[in-house]
């Protein structure tokens, strides 16, 4: 059905796609250990916003990761309340919005490292 030349295309994005994921979870380890590590933490959130964007860059890949991180970033506010903000199950960017199909309640409590990997 596919040519080798079909194939191997798939395989070439493919590596792309975690070539990218991977140089962004790197630079964001980069700033974790450079420049967050030298200032207090003040995130309004948690998980802070570098340990979020990983997680979604993780599950969701460069862009759908990077896009949510993004939009994580622009709600980290000084006049935002400190809140759970996790990556969420199902990718949406209107998961916060009561009207998605996607929403989620922020909840009050932080899941424990294993529920997070089971």
């Amino acid at each position: 059905m596919y040519s080798k030349s079909a194939f191997d295309n798939k395989a070439n994005k493919a590596k792309s796609h975690i070539s990218c994921s991977l140089i962004m979870i790197n630079s964001i380890r980069w700033y974790q250990r450079v420049i967050s590590s030298n200032n207090p933490a003040c995130c309004r959130y948690y998980p802070t916003c570098s340990r979020y964007a990983i997680e979604a860059i993780e599950r969701y890949g460069a862009f759908r990761g990077g896009l949510l991180a993004f939009l994580r970033l622009l709600r980290c506010r000084p006049w935002t309340s400190c809140s759970i903000d996790d990556v969420p199950r199902k990718y949406s960017i209107f998961y916060r919005c009561a009207w998605s199909k996607a929403h989620e309640e922020p909840r009050l409590t932080p899941l424990a490292e294993e529920d997070k990997e089971n």
